[in-house]
């Protein structure tokens, strides 16, 4: 760990959240969205009977999932340093310099890569397990960091 980026988190009594409890955080999220997202297309999917034709309605909406998924990362983490997964796992996102809650550039900006994250096969994820300061793309490019709280 960075030894700056460390005793900015002593200092305010924080430590960064394991790996594990990030990834649990994300699935929970996953579920939250996907279950949201078959609400929304209920009734177009059950209007369906060729399971082909599902794939192809669901894939329809891709670019509106995304932007369901970059909406409700920004607006959790902006509003609450936290989306519902994390709020269950007892985490959150700080800002990497003031070990504050991010502001809507930074939340906006980790949505966004999180998405390009997931497109270039999860690697900016995998990036997090490397990394000095457990960051993903998302958090390097967002200036953030994922603490206990």
């Amino acid at each position: 760990m960075n030894d700056e980026v460390e005793h900015r988190l002593g200092s305010a009594g924080l430590e960064l959240a394991s790996m594990q409890k990030r990834a649990f955080a994300f699935f929970i999220d996953e579920l939250i969205l996907s279950f949201l997202f078959l609400i929304i297309i209920y009734e177009q999917v059950m209007s369906i009977s060729d399971p082909d034709a599902i794939v192809a309605l669901i894939n329809s909406f891709t670019f509106e999932y995304l932007l369901i998924k970059i909406v409700y990362q920004t607006f959790f983490v902006y509003q609450y340093s936290a989306t519902l997964g994390k709020i269950f796992m007892k985490i959150q996102v700080v800002d990497a310099e003031t070990m504050e809650k991010p502001i809507f550039g930074s939340a906006l900006n980790r949505g966004v890569f999180r998405i390009i994250s997931e497109m270039i096969f999860y690697l900016g994820f995998i990036w997090a397990f490397y990394s000095k300061n457990r960051q993903g793309w998302h958090d390097k490019t967002a200036r953030t960091l994922v603490v206990n709280v």
